[in-house]
């Protein structure tokens, strides 16, 4: 497993503050301070390409978390961990017992970049803070969430905190996982005082959670085009992953006429070529992608006898993913027939999406037009969040901040800090509306 590299170059506050509107600064929301954190957090598990490496379930991660926690404190939160490692920091409503909540992850996947989890965890704390500074204390009680494992870097199964949380954690398929040091999920349980039955027992009750709200940065470019600092997101879509394998016949590639071939990576290279036009028909915000192929028997000299091929199907919308979904299976036998080959198909994961409701996608509408006065922006988000998991027990929100060139994952990812205030004050304003209901 990768771990911490050293000689990088952490985010550097002076890049973050160099071209900040301090207008912006205002209502208990400070820039500088949201710098300040973002670059404390940066040089945590920092790699020598100045990215960011805080794997889950690792020393950064935690130390990530314990920084959290300081600031949480110092916004007035009582700070507790549960059982999953959740960071939650609880302020006390005013005249409710009811709860918002808002948060995101700080772990990372290797030599990722810095804002996409923290940038969420610490505009949750940034209102919190905020409320303190402005002597405001909200009608409901407020929580701030630092989920665990979000990105599922070392066990290619990711949401853990979240699942936990809401308590859709199976611990029958976490018990078949290992890291690629070949250490069991119970094992490294075990190493961070956790075990299959703490993570259990942190699911909550959400009988008293009216509603949570997450941050995250887009993760692409539709918010650069649209010239806007932070956007509302529709929904997050759930993927479909199918196993497509063409089976032909491999021959030798000099002895075999082109007209009397059974060749797999043709038909695969076919349906590759059909996918990239199909999402369009069923969806707007529909994708497929075809991101891994395998190649038997794979030599330069022979027609390759079979491919399987990954196919990741995604939408917001869960009957048209999987009328799309259906539409590929049926293409992929239209040209294995065509060319008189085999073709089988296998659907290997299906997530459900979750829809963020009218009302939900309204009053987080009507924040973003407070702070950027324009018509908000609408965006599905193509990629998984914790909020996935706790939208299954209560109503969301996400807000979406512009992301430079679109890059994530990457140490490049970068997002303005004009855009990360903007964001953080659109937040203020959702959760005030959410804690005042």
């Amino acid at each position: 497993m990768i771990r911490d590299g050293t000689g990088g170059i952490p985010v550097r506050f002076e890049s973050l503050i160099e071209d900040y509107n301090e207008a912006l600064t205002h209502t208990g929301v400070n820039g500088e301070r949201l710098a300040r954190r973002l670059y404390e957090l940066s040089k945590i598990g920092l790699t020598k390409d100045g990215g960011s490496n805080r794997i889950s379930f690792t020393k950064e991660e935690q130390e990530a978390k314990n920084l959290a926690k300081v600031w949480m404190q110092e916004a007035g939160l009582t700070v507790k961990e549960d059982g999953a490692g959740n960071v939650i920091g609880r302020l006390e409503g005013a005249s409710s017992k009811a709860v918002v909540m808002s948060g995101s992850h700080l772990d990372s996947v290797p030599n990722g970049g810095h804002f996409d989890g923290p940038l969420g965890v610490l505009a949750a704390i940034e209102v919190a803070q905020a409320w303190k500074d402005t002597d405001f204390v909200p009608e409901k009680s407020y929580e701030v969430v630092v989920f665990s494992d979000e990105e599922g870097a070392r066990f290619n199964s990711g949401l853990t905190g979240s699942q936990a949380l809401a308590g859709t954690f199976d611990p029958s398929e976490k018990k078949k996982l290992t890291d690629s040091d070949g250490k069991s999920f119970e094992d490294v349980m075990k190493e961070n005082g956790l075990s299959l039955s703490s993570l259990q027992s942190a699911a909550r009750d959400f009988s008293d959670v009216d509603a949570f709200v997450e941050v995250h940065i887009e993760q692409g470019k539709k918010l650069e085009k649209e010239n806007l600092p932070v956007g509302v997101v529709q929904g997050i879509a759930g993927p479909s992953w199918l196993d497509v394998t063409f089976t032909g016949a491999a021959g030798h590639a000099g002895n075999t006429p082109m007209d009397d071939r059974a060749d797999a990576l043709v038909a695969a290279g076919l349906l590759i070529a059909e996918i990239e036009k199909l999402p369009s028909q069923f969806s707007s915000s529909a994708v497929a992608t075809v991101g891994k192929l395998n190649v038997t028997p794979n030599g330069v000299n022979v027609i390759p006898g079979e491919v399987q091929m990954s196919v990741d199907v995604r939408d917001i919308h869960e009957d048209k993913r999987n009328a799309l979904k259906e539409a590929i299976i049926a293409k992929a036998c239209e040209i294995a027939e065509e060319r008189s080959i085999k073709v089988e198909t296998k659907e290997t994961l299906s997530v459900p999406p979750i829809n963020v409701t009218e009302k939900m996608q309204q009053k987080a509408a009507a924040a973003v037009r407070k702070v950027v006065n324009r018509e908000p922006y609408f965006l599905p988000s193509g990629a998984g969040h914790d909020a996935m998991m706790i939208g299954k027990k209560t109503p969301i929100a996400m807000l979406f901040t512009r992301s430079r060139d679109g890059i994530s994952h990457n140490p490049a990812e970068w997002s303005s800090l004009n855009d990360c205030v903007h964001t953080v004050h659109a937040l203020k304003h959702l959760l005030e509306d959410l804690c005042a209901e």
